[in-house]
């Protein structure tokens, strides 16, 4: 009788609902994972999956992991649906030519930011509906979806077109991107109003999505999480940064071995709490692969 109770909860634990959040070519659609016992200020976190803005699901193995490990932690976890611009054949025709690959990753870059905003807009709306606290939600993203959920604080701070769908008046309570960047048309990246807690991960080895940041002259450039850094500091914004030394693009797959960090850093963040960090890290579960000598060329070539 004991186990056979401990298995329901278990499976009460891991139950999800998917509903349609907005209509684009095709329906986008989110799944929502309600823990068994909630947080008592109903927390929730949007996740975004990486996949190079060509390849991904929001219920891979990845992102199901990632869900699984906060809703025992008591968070809503809600993983979403974007547009992947490079599946876009008729984006992929106007852009071609390697001089026009800036232009191209940024219409990815905004499309995906738009279709977050999406998201964020259906949970602040359904709040009641799926029980969160709209003015508790955290914003998570591996590789792409780093880059998407870095853009979407970053357009929303700089009261840029891409944030116009959210809610007004809305911050996110957090942004944790695994391995991100933003892309940025002006010439020099700097915040207009505050972004919100950041708690920047980086391998100082990446050149997938490049440590520091890439671009040709003229052209938006990905500002990595060094130079992102750099500019909160220079702006006086606390945030958390947290650097691996001779690690690639693997840091964009941490998650399930971070939770912990994850949970102390929304913790605070939630609470008010306002600290910086910098931090070396090593982890003896995260260990240079074949990703670590791979640059964004290499990525497309697979």
């Amino acid at each position: 009788m004991t186990l056979c109770f401990l298995g329901i909860l278990f499976a009460k634990a891991q139950t999800k609902t998917t509903y349609p959040f907005v209509e684009r070519d095709s329906t986008l659609y989110l799944d929502v994972h309600k823990p068994l016992v909630a947080r008592p200020d109903r927390a929730a976190v949007i996740s975004v999956f990486g996949g190079g803005f060509v390849v991904g699901k929001r219920d891979d193995s990845y992102q199901t992991a990632l869900a699984d490990s906060l809703v025992k932690r008591g968070f809503t976890v809600i993983n979403i649906d974007y547009r992947l611009g490079l599946k876009d054949k008729a984006k992929l025709e106007e852009y071609q030519g390697f001089f026009n690959i800036d232009n191209l990753f940024q219409y990815c870059i905004d499309i995906a930011t738009e279709d977050c905003a999406e998201a964020v807009k259906w949970v602040v709306e359904h709040s009641e509906e799926i029980d969160v606290n709209p003015s508790k939600i955290v914003l998570t993203g591996s590789s792409a979806g780093a880059i998407t959920v870095l853009q979407l604080d970053y357009c929303r701070a700089n009261d840029l077109p891409e944030a116009t769908i959210l809610p007004e008046g809305w911050k996110p309570a957090a942004v944790i991107p695994y391995a991100g960047g933003i892309m940025c048309r002006k010439r020099d990246l700097r915040y207009d109003t505050d972004p919100a807690p950041t708690m920047l991960m980086h391998g100082t080895k990446d050149k997938i999505v490049n440590f520091k940041g890439f671009g040709l002259p003229f052209s938006p450039k990905l500002y990595g999480s060094m130079t992102l850094d750099r500019r909160m500091r220079k702006q006086g914004i606390p945030h958390w940064f947290i650097r691996f030394e001779g690690i690639g693009h693997e840091v964009a797959s941490w998650f399930p071995g971070s939770v912990d960090i994850f949970c102390a850093f929304v913790d605070q963040a939630l609470s008010g709490r306002i600290t910086s960090l910098d931090a070396t890290m090593t982890d003896s579960k995260l260990q240079p692969t074949e990703w670590t000598n791979m640059n964004v060329f290499d990525l497309y070539k697979k």
